[in-house]
């Protein structure tokens, strides 16, 4: 593979490495688009720790957010991210 290849799948793997991510994409994934508010709620979360995962993964290109109001509302850019968390989490890697 190319280096520039290599990047980029460390750059997606990086940005989704995290629990809280995790339930992030799989919550957008069930449920589309979300407000942060219905996230937290899903999640049992605080607003502050989910609106702070968010907004990483809409800069790093992950998610797709739209204003309406004073809500903003959250979906999965990309949807072939499924692919890559069902990949590792059938892995038969020892834990």
């Amino acid at each position: 593979m190319q280096a520039e290849t290599l990047e980029k799948a460390a750059f997606i793997l990086k940005t989704i490495a995290h629990p809280t991510r995790l339930a992030i994409i799989d919550v957008l994934h069930k449920h589309g688009q979300l407000p942060v508010n219905d996230v937290c709620r899903l999640l049992n979360a605080e607003q502050s720790i989910i609106s702070h995962h968010l907004i990483n993964m809409k800069i790093k290109g992950l998610l797709t957010a739209t204003k309406s109001g004073n809500q903003v509302y959250y979906s999965l850019k990309e949807l072939k991210l499924l692919q890559i968390i069902d990949c590792v989490t059938n892995c038969n890697c020892n834990m």
